[in-house]
C-alpha cells in the first residue's frame, strides 16, 4: 500500500468527508469547514494517530500558501513559523506532535481563512471562520409616545391613545456576517442579514402602544447570539 493511500485511509475513516481528485495522478484532496468564536483556540486535525511513517506534514495559510508549521520525520524536525505574514499568528501556532495537527489559540478574525495540509501526496483543505463576540441590540424609539430607549418608560401611559403607535429601531455596530432580527415572543416578525465586514446595521418596528406583547431583538451568526428584550406596555 502507498503511503497516499495509507494517510487517505487515516482521513476518511476520522472524519466524514468528501474524497475527490485534484487533478493530479495519485493525489487526493478533502476539504472541511470550521467555525470558532474570536478568542477561542480550534484545532485542525491531521486525522493521524500517529506520525511515524509519515514522511513530512506541512501546514500552510492563504492564497500565497505561506508556510506556517512543518514536521519531517526523516529529518527528525518540528518547527513553527509564527512570526509570518505580519506576526498575526504570533504564540499562536502549536504542533501536535503526535498527530500533526495544527492548533491555533487565541483565535482573531485576521485568522480566517483556508488552511492547507499537505502529508506527502494527500492534501487536506480546511476553510476557517473566525467569528467576532456579538454586541448587545440597542433598541431605541422614534415616537414622542415612546420613551428614547428600551430601559426608560414613559412619563405617563394614559397620555397616550389607544390608536398610538410606537416606532422602534433596533440597531449594532461593527458587526459582518450577522442576521438582525425583530421577534414578537417566539415569532419572526422581519430579519435583515449582512455579510460585510464592519458595518452598522438597524432595523425598525411599528407597534401600538399599549399593546400588550413582548418583542425582542436578536443579533446572530452561525455560532452565538445576543438578545435585548421589549415590553412595550411597560413604555
Amino acid at each position: 500500500m502507498t503511503d497516499a493511500a495509507r494517510i487517505t485511509g487515516y482521513l476518511s475513516k476520522t472524519s466524514n468527508l468528501c474524497l475527490c481528485s485534484s487533478g493530479v495522478f495519485g493525489d487526493t484532496v478533502t476539504e472541511e469547514s470550521v467555525s470558532v468564536l474570536e478568542g477561542d483556540s480550534v484545532t485542525l486535525y491531521t486525522g493521524l494517530t500517529a506520525i511515524t511513517e509519515v514522511d513530512l506534514i506541512q501546514w500552510r495559510f492563504g492564497s500565497e500558501n505561506t508556510l506556517l508549521a512543518e514536521i519531517s520525520v526523516m529529518a527528525g524536525t518540528i518547527s513553527v513559523f509564527d512570526d509570518v505574514l505580519d506576526e498575526r499568528f504570533r504564540d499562536r501556532l502549536k504542533l501536535d506532535h503526535q498527530t500533526g495537527s495544527l492548533i491555533i489559540t487565541d483565535t482573531r478574525t485576521e485568522h480566517t481563512g483556508d488552511y492547507r495540509l499537505q502529508i506527502n501526496r494527500v492534501i487536506k483543505r480546511f476553510s476557517l471562520t473566525v467569528y467576532a463576540h456579538l454586541p448587545v441590540p440597542v433598541i431605541s424609539s422614534n415616537s414622542s409616545h415612546c420613551s428614547s430607549s428600551s430601559s426608560s418608560s414613559s412619563s405617563s401611559s394614559s397620555s397616550s391613545s389607544s390608536s398610538s403607535y410606537c416606532s422602534l429601531v433596533c440597531s449594532v455596530v461593527n458587526v459582518g456576517d450577522v442576521t438582525l432580527s425583530w421577534y414578537k415572543g417566539n415569532s419572526l416578525l422581519s430579519s435583515i442579514s449582512v455579510s460585510d465586514l464592519s458595518i452598522s446595521l438597524s432595523l425598525p418596528l411599528e407597534v401600538e402602544y399599549q399593546e400588550k406583547n413582548s418583542y425582542s431583538c436578536v443579533i446572530n451568526n452561525p455560532i452565538t447570539n445576543q438578545t435585548t428584550h421589549l415590553d412595550i406596555s411597560k413604555l
